[in-house]
């Protein structure tokens, strides 16, 4: 099994001033963070396209300032998400394209982050669904939602279908159900107690270890992103992580 093609861990971004002095040594400039970052992961999310789209030519910029194996999962603009509610996808998703499509070969699953007060709709949910099965084909999604209705046998049968991931949110804040809908696994480490800011132990790290080799062995592709950032926790973990799995890990440099 080859790890480091089935399971890539990383964290929800590289952009984080607080990481100055703790990751980043003072003497690196914010244009070249994510170039230091991918001397220690080989993945990252894009979490500021939830907020704004970068431009074509930055996220250019980006995947070459990275080695040739580096991915990226960027997240789907909040418009579609927290604003429209799913609701007339084709305009959102066409935007985010616009900017993305070019980069397949770069990319992981697309995460589509709800809110809390979206609830599973069935008819709005399908829309979605068909429309990206029939023009972005070739592209993998991945949904986190907070709201328990989305786990309803209805919900998860129709993920299953259409081959759409449901994530594994792991906090104190968040419902959590995990239930393998894809052959992608998706799962983002919220913080285990303070959101965003608390670090997770050894022993909740060594039963996802577990549950990662074993997911891997069966054929999937595990995605794992901290986004408990506060602190640099997020770092710390996700390479206590990869050792824990059998990844060869780089030595952080704070």
């Amino acid at each position: 099994m080859k790890l480091k093609e089935n399971i890539q861990i990383g964290t929800s971004g590289w952009s984080y001033k607080h990481w100055k002095g703790i990751f980043y040594p003072e003497d690196v400039r914010p244009a070249d963070y994510l170039s230091f970052y991918a001397k220690h992961f080989s993945v990252s999310e894009i979490n500021n396209s939830f907020y704004k789209l970068p431009s074509k030519s930055t996220v250019e910029k980006w995947v070459a300032s990275v080695p040739d194996d580096f991915l990226f999962c960027p997240k789907m603009s909040r418009y579609l998400s927290h604003l429209k509610k799913l609701h007339d996808p084709e305009e959102p998703l066409e935007r985010f394209f616009k900017t993305f499509a070019d980069f397949k070969k770069r990319l992981g699953p697309i995460l589509i982050q709800l809110p809390a007060n979206a609830s599973f709709k069935l008819e709005t949910v399908t829309e979605l669904y068909e429309l990206i099965h029939d023009q972005y084909a070739g592209f993998r999604f991945a949904i986190e939602v907070r709201h328990k209705s989305w786990f309803s046998d209805e919900s998860i049968a129709l993920m299953k279908k259409y081959k759409i991931t449901l994530v594994f949110a792991q906090s104190d804040r968040y419902p959590y159900h995990e239930e393998i809908t894809a052959k992608d696994i998706y799962i983002r480490f919220h913080g285990p107690h303070s959101l965003y800011s608390s670090p997770y132990s050894d022993e909740v790290l060594e039963e996802y270890a577990e549950k990662f080799k074993t997911w891997a062995e069966k054929g999937h592709r595990i995605w794992a992103f901290f986004n408990n950032d506060v602190g640099g926790h997020a770092l710390h973990n996700a390479e206590k992580l990869r050792q824990l799995v059998g990844q060869s890990a780089m030595q952080l440099s704070y």
